[in-house]
C-alpha cells in the first residue's frame, strides 16, 4: 500500500479501527477468541487485499489460481474498496475473510483483539523474514502472520540540482552534520534543500537516528519524552527554521515526492514507491536513492510493511497458511517485485532482487536498521495528536510536544 499520504488517511483508519474493535464483542473484545471447527480437504478461501493498482490485483490473482489449482481448493481474491473499513465491518458481522492483508500500523489492535490466527512460525523459515519485518508483526512475543513485503525511507537526490549547485557524489550527505553542510550549499544557490513530510513516517527517522522511539521494543512502555527523541526534534526544527528543509504545504505540494518531481527541492526522504510516482507523474526527473544520513546513535530508518493476516474464525486455517506459504516464497516474492514494484520481505531474496533493482539498494540496505510502526493498540489519536504537534513544529517547543506525547501514548498503554 502507498504511504504518500498516510496522515491524510488517519481519521478514516482510526474510525475503521474502531469499528473493528467495538465488533469484535462477539467473542473478540472481552475474551479471546475461540477456535473455529476447521474443515479438512479443499478449501474455499476466501481472500481481501487492499491493492495497489491493477498490477498488484493480477499478479496476486495469478498467484493465487496457481496455488488453487495445484492444491484442489478456490480462492478467491477481492481488492477492497477501503481495506480498514471493510475488514471492522466483516469483524463486525462476524463473517471476515479467510485471509486478508494487515498493515503494520493497524496489527496490535487485531492481534489485542483476538481478531488474528498467531500462525507465523509454521510457516517454513520464520527467521528469514528480516527481523525488522517479524518484530512488526509480534504481539506478547508471538509472531502472529508472515510478512507480505516492505519498504523503507531513503534520502532521494534531484542529480540536474545537484550539479547546477556544484555537487558531485562525494556531497551526499552521510550524517546529519553533513546534510546541514549540503543544506546550506544548496540554499546558498537559490535552491531548497529538502523536502520533508510533516508527520512522524518521516520525522520519525530522525528520531531513530538519535536512538529514540514512541514505544519500548516490546510496545509496552512509552519513551517518547526522551534526551534522544528531544535531540531528533531539536534538529529537524532547526532544518525547518534555516529553511533548509520545508514541509510539502509550504512547498504548494501534497507529498515529498510531488515537490520533488516538480523541482522545487534537491531532496526529498520517501519510500521506494516513489519511483512509481515520478515514472507516471515526472518522466524526465534524473534522481538517484540513498541511504538515510546517520544520526548521533548511528543510521536509522523507518519500514512500512503488511502480513497475510489469517482470521481466528477461518474454518481453513490449515489451507490459509499453506496459502500465505506459497504467497512468501522467495521466487513468488521476486514474481511480485517485478509485477508491481514491492520489496521482498525474506532475506534470502535480497540478492535477487538488488541484482534485478540495483538502484533501489539503498532502500533493501535499510531493513538492516528500520524501525517498523508503534507496536501497540489504541493508539491511532495518539499518533494523530502526534502529527498535528509535528505541524507545527516551528511554533512550539519539541519538549513540550514530547511531554504531551508521553502522557498520550501512557494513558493508550494503561502506563500512566
Amino acid at each position: 500500500m502507498k504511504r504518500t499520504r498516510r496522515a491524510a488517511a488517519l481519521g478514516s483508519l482510526a474510525c475503521a479501527c474502531m469499528l473493528l474493535v467495538a465488533g469484535c464483542g462477539k467473542g473478540f473484545d472481552d475474551a479471546p477468541a475461540q477456535s473455529a471447527p476447521q474443515t479438512s480437504g479443499p478449501a474455499r478461501l476466501e481472500i481481501l487485499i487492499g491493492s495497489s493498482g491493477e498490477p498488484e490485483t493480477a499478479a496476486v490473482k495469478q498467484a493465487a489460481e496457481a496455488w488453487a489449482s495445484a492444491s484442489g481448493a478456490t480462492a478467491t481474491v477481492t481488492p477492497a474498496q477501503e481495506l480498514q473499513q471493510q475488514l471492522g465491518q466483516a469483524f463486525a458481522g462476524d463473517d471476515p475473510p479467510d485471509v486478508f492483508y494487515v498493515d503494520a500500523v493497524r496489527f496490535a489492535d487485531y492481534a489485542s483483539v483476538g481478531a488474528l490466527e498467531p500462525y507465523a512460525d509454521k510457516i517454513s523459515r520464520p527467521d528469514d523474514f528480516y527481523p525488522s519485518l517479524r518484530t512488526a508483526f509480534t504481539y506478547n512475543g508471538r509472531f502472529y502472520c508472515a510478512p507480505k513485503d516492505f519498504s523503507t525511507l531513503a534520502l532521494i537526490v534531484n542529480q540536474d540540482l545537484w550539479s547546477k549547485a556544484g555537487l558531485s557524489d562525494a556531497d551526499v550527505p552521510t550524517t546529519w552534520e553533513q546534510l546541514t553542510s549540503v543544506g546550506e550549499k544548496l540554499k546558498a544557490k537559490g535552491i531548497t534543500p529538502l523536502a520533508l513530510g510533516d508527520t512522524r513516517d518521516r520525522i520519525g527517522a530522525f528520531m531513530v537516528q538519535a536512538g529514540g522511539w514512541i514505544t519500548s521494543p516490546d510496545g509496552k512502555q512509552a519513551t517518547a519524552d526522551s534526551p534522544q527523541n528531544l535531540a531528533a526534534l531539536d534538529y529537524v526544527r532547526t532544518l525547518l527554521n534555516g529553511e533548509l528543509a520545508r514541509f510539502p504545504s509550504q512547498l504548494d505540494a501534497g507529498w515529498g515526492g510531488e515537490a520533488f518531481g516538480k523541482g522545487k527541492v534537491a531532496m526529498t526522504i520517501e519510500g521506494n514507491w516513489i519511483k512509481g510516482a515520478l515514472k507516471a507523474d515526472f518522466p524526465d526527473v534524473r534522481y538517484a536513492a540513498y541511504e538515510l544520513p546517520a544520526g548521533p546513535k548511528g543510521k536509522g530508518t523507518l519500514s512500512f510493511t503488511t502480513c497475510w493476516g489469517i482470521s481466528a474464525k477461518s474454518p481453513y486455517k490449515e489451507q490459509a497458511i499453506a496459502f500465505v506459504e506459497a504467497m512468501v516464497k522467495a521466487d513468488q516474492q521476486m514474481a511480485f517485485a517485478k509485477a508491481f514494484g514491492v520489496m521482498p520481505s525474506r532475506q534470502s531474496a535480497k540478492s535477487a532482487y538488488t541484482t534485478a533493482f540495483p538502484a533501489d539498494a539503498p532502500f533493501v540496505n535499510g531493513a538492516e536498521y528500520a524501525q517498523g510502526p508503534v507496536n501497540a493498540p489504541k493508539m491511532d489519536s495518539v499518533l494523530a495528536d502526534f502529527d498535528t504537534g509535528l505541524q507545527k513544529l516551528t511554533s512550539q517547543t519539541p519538549k513540550t510536544l514530547l511531554q504531551r506525547v508521553q502522557k498520550n501514548t501512557q494513558a493508550a498503554l494503561g502506563t500512566s
